[in-house]
């Protein structure tokens, strides 16, 4: 089974320059991303872990990303969970099973707002939000710098919410030399057009894919009926495959 991802990026890493060109599109296979609107029990890492082990076994996709702190709903004073978490078995076993990355949200360590990086072998920290919305920056801190992921030759450029928002993040994460900009998000329902908006700004602008998982339904901390319509974005900015608003539901598209 391939390794999910061969080497992390970051803004100080000598091959994170502008300029630096993604791997000849020859060179590499079609690389399956799917994105999750996962249904959420606020604080229950343990049945959250559960729905995002179905999901990953029900994507059948090399990257599999998720919202926001999509392991504890959106309550901002939950408790940090540790890359050991033995509540995480169940989602470390189902993407051992299918050869996944799995890209789940979680406050950890630090009081940061996270993405983990989920594989067979185990669970890291693989990005830390650099931009907290304002009730956020009352916890946590943001995170001090862009990160991509390699997978399969693939550059995958990390994202958490607001940092979509922000032109100097994707233009920053775009500079380490990425195929993929992936995000989880979350977003009330009227402001769905939102993740639409950025999506587009940001693929045309840097010429990529995007990948954004939304939450939909009820997240905790008082988003009773967050978005969905999490998607798949080309890098000529058109929707290449949208989910609905319902929660459990997963999109996935094939990129080359």
């Amino acid at each position: 089974m391939p390794t999910p991802y061969e080497v992390i990026l970051r803004a100080d890493h000598p091959a994170a320059r502008v300029g630096h060109t993604p791997a000849s599109a020859d060179s590499r296979t079609p690389l399956r991303l799917a994105a999750v609107q996962p249904p959420c029990v606020p604080r229950d890492v343990a049945a959250n872990a559960g729905a995002h082990a179905d999901a990953v076994r029900a994507a059948r996709a090399r990257v599999v990303v998720f919202p926001e702190l999509s392991l504890t709903g959106y309550e901002l004073d939950a408790p940090v969970v540790s890359v050991d978490d033995p509540r995480l078995a169940p989602l470390v076993e189902a993407c051992a099973e299918t050869g996944a990355l799995a890209l789940a949200g979680a406050p950890v360590a630090g009081d940061h707002i996270a993405m983990l990086a989920v594989t067979g072998a185990g669970v890291t920290v693989a990005y830390r939000k650099m931009w907290l919305g304002d009730a956020e920056s009352r916890r946590f801190r943001p995170g001090d710098t862009p990160v991509v992921l390699t997978v399969d030759g693939w550059r995958v450029g990390l994202a958490i919410c607001k940092d979509t928002g922000v032109t100097a993040h994707a233009s920053r994460t775009a500079a380490l030399g990425i195929d993929v900009y992936a995000a989880g998000v979350l977003e009330l329902a009227r402001d769905s057009a939102v993740t639409d908006q950025r999506a587009h700004r940001i693929a045309t602008a840097h010429r990529v894919w995007v990948v954004v998982a939304s939450f939909a339904g009820s997240t905790g901390g008082g988003y009773t009926e967050a978005a969905g319509r999490s998607g798949v974005w080309t890098p000529e900015g058109e929707v290449y495959a949208r989910a609905g608003t319902e929660p459990g539901e997963v999109v996935s598209a094939s990129v080359s």
